[in-house]
């Protein structure tokens, strides 16, 4: 916990201020990308904030409720199909990023059917790709705080870098284990960058669809890989070789594969 606020019972968690930061952050580099994107259409630029307030609303909220029901279905569902009064208390934890990658793409489609009339060149494609990279951002804020948390830990290790928990939520305590949230947030900042990178320098070039594709292949294929060094977090696939998130990664790799091959065939000429 980070601190209390003073008349409240609730104290505010390092989780809570790192996933804060990490929708701040994504708030400012969309809002800059819609920025461009009006003057280049010469469009009234100070609609900007506008939308980019709407669609950080619903991403936000896309986020928070996929997330929830991702945890809910995929990893502890007869805990709550036997406590169904819990599936609301989203303050006590349990967020799966599989779950919210889902709610974000609804949400897209969502704020795509709102402005279609009036922005008819705000595809769903174009709103994708400029949230990878700040979703990439906000994926390696929320590992470091799951580190903080002591939550979504890795499996014991004899490496000098292994992280002893002293409290952890779940999993063993007082065992070096791989700092797994941490290899993550490396590995998301870097994916950040390197888009970054890219579309500092080619975004002309590439097609609609072609950060996304280049997302989901590199942070699902990723995340298919380090579930092999993390402790089991479901309990709904006890004998299977693979976890339940590697399952899940591998539909959102196919996605992007899919959104590669798009974007190839719709590059300018």
């Amino acid at each position: 916990m980070a601190f209390v606020i003073p008349g409240f019972n609730h104290g505010i968690t390092w989780y809570g201020i790192l996933f804060a930061l990490a929708f701040l952050g994504a708030y400012f580099f969309v809002r800059y990308l819609f920025f461009l994107l009006l003057l280049q259409k010469k469009e009234d630029v100070s609609k900007s904030t506008l939308l980019a307030d709407r669609l950080t609303l619903l991403v936000a909220l896309g986020t928070l409720v996929g997330a929830r029901l991702g945890h809910v279905f995929f990893y502890d569902w007869p805990y709550y199909q036997a406590h169904p009064g819990e599936i609301f208390k989203v303050w006590q934890g349990g967020l799966a990023s599989h779950g919210s990658a889902l709610g974000i793409l609804v949400a897209i489609a969502i704020f795509v059917g709102w402005v279609r009339r009036r922005y008819p060149f705000i595809t769903y494609l174009f709103v994708l790709d400029a949230l990878m990279i700040p979703t990439a951002f906000a994926g390696g804020c929320i590992r470091i705080g799951n580190f903080i948390n002591q939550e979504i830990l890795g499996t014991p290790t004899t490496l000098p870098w292994g992280v002893i928990f002293l409290h952890p939520v779940e999993g063993i305590a007082a065992v070096p284990l791989h700092p797994v949230q941490l290899y993550e947030a490396l590995f998301y900042f870097c994916t950040a960058l390197f888009l970054f990178i890219l579309w500092k320098r080619d975004q002309s070039r590439m097609g609609s669809g072609f950060f996304a594709g280049l997302f989901f292949i590199l942070v699902f294929v990723f995340r298919f890989c380090i579930e092999f060094i993390k402790l089991p977090q479901s309990q709904l696939i006890d004998e299977s070789f693979l976890q339940i998130g590697q399952w899940l990664s591998l539909p959102l790799v196919l996605f992007g594969i899919v959104l590669l091959i798009y974007s190839y065939k719709r590059r300018p000429v």
